[in-house]
C-alpha cells in the first residue's frame, strides 16, 4: 500500500522557519525523522510527500493514482496507532477531534478535496496521538521519542560492543552502538534514558553523553564535549561544548565550546566558537518567540526556550542569542551585543544592522559548504533557496527603506 504524508496546512506554518526547506514529515524528532517513524510503523520501503510544490523536486509525492493511505505528516506514530491506520477500510478516515490523522482513499489524487469537504466513514483514535504542532513540541518531547524510536530501531538486535577500556560506561543495557562507531575515554551513562550511537559515530577524548540521547550516523562528538540530555544530533554533524534538550539536524556543526539548551538547529547551520544561547529568562517569565504564521511574537507558555535557526544559517564567534531567538533561513548573525530576537532569511549583519544576504551570495556559500560533504547545491536546492528568497522578502523591512 502506497503511504503518503501530508503537510496539513494548518501546522506546517506554525513550524517556519524549519519547513520553508522541507515538508512537516521530514523534521527529526528522537532518532527518527517522522516520515522514518512511519516507515517502520507500517512496513514500507518508502513514503510520498504531499507538500509545497516548491519542494517536491526534492520530496517528491511518486504515484499518486490509486489506493493510498494518506497520513498527516506532523503525527508521531506509535505501535498501537500504526496498527488503526493499517485496519482502515477504504474510504474512511481516521481522527483525533477535528484532527485528520489518517485515510485511506481510493485515489489519493483527489485528497485535497476530501480533505476539504470530509469523509463519509470516520473513526476516533483508541488515544490521543502526539502532534508536532509548534516548533517547541520538537525539543518537548525529543526524549520520548529517542526512547520509543530506541526500542523500534532495537529490538532483537545486538549492539556492538563500546571497546575502549578507558571509556565508562553507566547503564550498558541501555546503550546501542552501530556498527563502524569509534568512543575513546569518554563517559556514556545511560541511567536516565537510553543512548543510541549511529553507524560510523566517532565520540572524541572526554566526551560526557548522557541519555535520553540520539547521534545519528556520522557525526562526530568532540572532545570535552557535554551532552546532557534529550538531545539529538546528527546525521553528519560535528558537536562539541555545552548542549541540552536541543535537535542538531544533519550536516551543521557547533564544534567548539558555548552553550545551547532548549534549540532547534536546522542543516547546513555553523554555530560560531564560544556562541552562547539564553534558554531561561531572568525573571523566569514564559518564552515568547516569533511566529512566521502570525506575524509577530506568541506565547510558548514554556520557561525554557532557546534559539531556532533555519536551514543555511551561520553565526561569527562569540555570538549571543536571546531567550526564544528565531532565525530563518540562509542567515549570517555576526558581531558584539545581542541581536534582535527574529532574524529574517537572507540577514547579514548583527546588533549593529542587517543588510540582505543577496541569494546569489549565499547561493555561493551553500554550494560551498555542500560540495564539502560531496554534495551537491543542485537545481532542486537552487529552487528551494530561490523560492524562500522570495517569500521572506516582507520579513527584511529594511529593504523597504532602499
Amino acid at each position: 500500500m502506497r503511504v503518503l504524508l501530508f503537510d496539513d496546512p494548518a501546522i506546517r506554518p506554525r513550524l517556519l522557519p524549519l519547513t520553508f526547506t522541507r515538508p512537516v514529515a521530514a523534521l527529526r524528532c528522537g532518532i527518527l525523522t517522522l516520515a522514518e517513524k512511519w516507515q517502520h510503523r507500517l512496513g514500507v520501503e518508502e513514503v510520498g510527500y504531499l507538500t509545497e510544490s516548491y519542494l517536491q523536486a526534492k520530496f517528491p509525492a511518486g504515484d499518486t493514482r490509486g489506493p493510498a493511505l494518506v497520513v498527516n505528516g506532523a503525527v508521531c506514530p506509535d505501535e498501537l496507532l500504526a496498527r488503526q491506520v493499517q485496519a482502515l477500510a477504504p474510504g474512511s478516515a481516521l481522527f483525533d477531534g477535528e484532527l485528520l490523522v489518517a485515510a485511506h482513499l481510493a485515489d489519493a489524487t483527489k485528497v485535497a478535496e476530501l480533505i476539504q469537504e470530509g469523509f463519509q466513514n470516520t473513526h476516533e483514535v483508541a488515544e490521543p496521538v502526539t502532534v508536532i504542532g509548534e516548533l517547541w513540541h520538537l525539543f518537548l518531547r525529543n526524549g520520548a521519542e529517542i526512547r520509543l524510536d530506541f526500542d523500534l530501531l532495537t529490538a532483537g538486535r545486538e549492539s556492538a560492543p563500546v571497546g575502549d577500556p578507558h571509556t565508562i560506561v553507566y547503564a550498558p543495557e541501555n546503550i546501542f552502538i552501530e556498527p563502524g562507531v569509534k568512543i575513546r575515554a569518554s563517559i556514556l551513562n545511560a541511567e536516565s534514558g537510553p543512548i543510541y550511537l549511529g553507524r560510523n559515530v566517532e565520540v572524541h577524548e572526554g566526551a560526557i553523553l548522557k541519555g535520553p540521547l540520539a547521534v545519528c550516523e556520522g557525526t562526530h562528538i568532540n572532545t570535552g564535549a557535554k551532552l546532557r540530555g534529550d538531545n539529538t544530533i546528527g546525521p553528519h554533524c560535528r558537536v562539541g561544548g555545552e548542549v541540552a534538550n536541543s535537535i542538531i539536524m544533519g550536516y551543521s556543526n557547533k564544534g567548539h565550546e558555548g552553550y545551547l539548551g532548549n534549540s532547534l538547529i536546522g542543516q547546513w547551520c555553523n554555530i560560531g566558537a564560544d556562541t552562547n544561547t539564553s534558554n531561561l529568562k531572568n525573571n523566569y517569565a514564559p518564552v515568547k518567540i516569533w511566529s512566521h504564521a502570525a506575524g509577530r511574537f506568541v506565547n510558548t507558555g514554556q520557561t525554557f526556550c532557546g534559539l531556532t535557526m533555519g536551514d543555511h544559517s551561520k553565526c561569527g564567534i562569540n555570538t549571543m542569542f536571546n531567550t526564544g531567538t528565531v532565525v530563518g533561513v540562509a542567515a549570517n548573525i555576526f558581531g558584539a551585543g545581542f541581536p534582535r530576537a527574529f532574524i529574517p532569511s537572507f540577514a547579514w549583519g548583527g546588533p549593529a544592522g542587517f543588510e540582505t544576504f543577496r541569494l546569489a551570495k549565499a547561493g555561493e556559500v551553500a554550494e560551498r559548504v555542500m560540495s564539502r560533504r560531496h554534495l551537491a547545491y543542485d537545481e532542486a536546492e537552487q529552487e528551494i533557496m530561490r523560492h524562500v528568497y522570495e517569500a521572506t522578502a516582507k520579513d527584511r523591512v529594511w529593504e523597504k527603506a532602499e
